[in-house]
């Protein structure tokens, strides 16, 4: 089989009690509150690789969502992205227990010098053996500014043009310090790194000076697998010149594929070929023996949700207090500090459906910002095979709404219906994370992306 055939599939976590979905912490069977346990992200992690899952990717916030009512009390309350832990810090103990699952790891630019940030990346590469990814966030929420030092948070379009120059660095960094060569590791000489073969990358630019060389010697992968999420204009045209691996939503494949048409184009533009850009649909699955039983599970897990601590969710993404509109008035797009995608997701993007904030809120019940798919695994099988197809995309990030539950359920119910359909894999293909997201041999970041351009050849 190969990959160009096969359908790809990250899980999608947070480390915190409420991640996608405000309420179904209460459900009985919700372990969501061993997120402090590493014996609960190491299982994760085996849960995964059994099912061949691409990688477990790792959503991430550095700010409180304090908007609804303006304040924190509903976020605390439903364990709302707060209390958090660091989701760095889990991927070596993670590593140490599977052979193949990559990691992609929500890590904000805003808040990290490059240099530093590039010696983290390199040593997770190196510790994993070539399974590190990162998913490139600019920070979106007021709180985490103000806890880190900005009186104001940088204007939307402003923290992509910082994170460009940051890209800059960390790229002279990871390809273009180090030459291919420069270790050496010759016992009977005593030179480890042969010092002309290391270069200092002499970087001053407006946001960031960097003079000096890489403290890492090149990991396996070099440069991690990149990954980014934003869908606004200025998204989009980061993604084009930066991503390999774009994390999309949408409620209707047509919408999802206008989406990743416009990526591609970004990408084209940028002297890449719009195919390298993968893309990954949110998607929340209910899966069970039977269609009838999937149902009485989901209508089960929609009993536990909270549509006060969704709205809280929804303001705290968007920054914008919805506790302040009418809830059963049309919600109107604005240019908000927030994440501008999901808000068009539910404004702009589908002209025949007008959402009001409380039908969002009920449509959060059990899906986050994506759709959800209830059914046997043949018609989970059949509606992901439609996805595919419809919006072009290669994968899904899958929510874990019930954890342990839900991957499990999915790894052992639906991985074996695809698997018979010939549409995922039956084993891992290379032993990297990019090449896991394109073929075996692909370790290296593709020459056609901008990354390529400061290796020393």
């Amino acid at each position: 089989m190969t990959s160009d055939r096969r359908i790809r599939f990250n899980g999608f976590k947070c480390s915190t009690v409420a991640h996608t979905t405000a309420g179904l912490w209460r459900h009985p069977n919700s372990q969501s509150h061993r997120y402090k346990e590493l014996s609960f992200w190491t299982d994760l992690a085996k849960t995964l690789e059994r099912g061949k899952f691409d990688s477990l990717f790792v959503a991430d916030a550095l700010g409180v969502l304090d908007v609804y009512r303006g304040s924190p009390d509903q976020t605390l309350r439903e364990g709302l992205q707060t209390p958090t832990d660091d989701p760095l810090l889990a991927v070596s103990a993670m590593a140490a227990v599977t052979q193949h699952l990559g990691f992609g790891i929500t890590v904000a630019s805003l808040y990290e010098l490059p240099y530093l940030f590039a010696r983290k990346m390199t040593t997770l590469d190196h510790l994993t053996d070539g399974r590190i990814g990162w998913n490139i966030v600019t920070s979106a929420l007021d709180s985490a500014a103000r806890n880190l030092g900005r009186d104001d948070q940088i204007p939307h379009d402003e923290r992509y043009a910082v994170t460009d120059e940051f890209m800059e660095v960390v790229y002279k960094l990871w390809e273009g310090s180090w030459e291919d060569g420069a270790v050496v590791h010759d016992r009977a000489a005593g030179i480890y790194a042969d010092p002309a073969k290391v270069h200092a990358i002499g970087h001053k630019g407006r946001h960031y000076s960097v003079p000096g060389i890489f403290l890492c010697e090149p990991s396996r992968q070099r440069t991690p697998v990149l990954y980014q999420a934003g869908t606004s204009a200025a998204g989009r045209a980061f993604a084009g010149r930066h991503a390999e691996g774009v994390f999309i939503s949408g409620q209707r494949p047509d919408i999802v594929r206008r989406l990743v048409d416009g990526v591609r184009s970004e990408a084209k533009a940028a002297g890449r070929d719009p195919r390298s850009v993968k893309f990954f649909a949110i998607m929340t699955v209910v899966t069970a023996p039977s269609d009838a039983e999937a149902q009485a599970k989901f209508q089960e897990y929609k009993s536990y949700s909270s549509i006060e601590g969704n709205l809280a969710r929804l303001s705290g993404i968007t920054q914008v207090d919805i506790s302040q509109l009418d809830l059963d008035q049309p919600l109107e797009y604005s240019d908000t500090p927030g994440i501008q995608g999901i808000l068009a997701n539910f404004t702009k993007a589908d002209p025949t459906r007008r959402w009001t904030p409380r039908e969002i809120a009920d449509f959060m019940s059990v899906s986050s910002f994506g759709p959800v798919v209830v059914g046997s695994p043949t018609a989970v099988a059949d509606r992901l095979e439609q996805w595919v197809e419809e919006a072009d995309i290669e994968g899904f990030n899958l929510v874990d709404v019930m954890p342990p539950a839900s991957f499990g359920d999915f790894v052992d119910l639906v991985v074996p219906e695809l698997q018979r359909r010939g549409r995922m894999w039956r084993d891992y293909e290379g032993n990297t994370l990019r090449e896991s997201l394109y073929s075996a041999g692909q370790e290296r970041i593709r020459d056609d992306h901008p990354a390529a351009q400061y290796r020393r050849r």
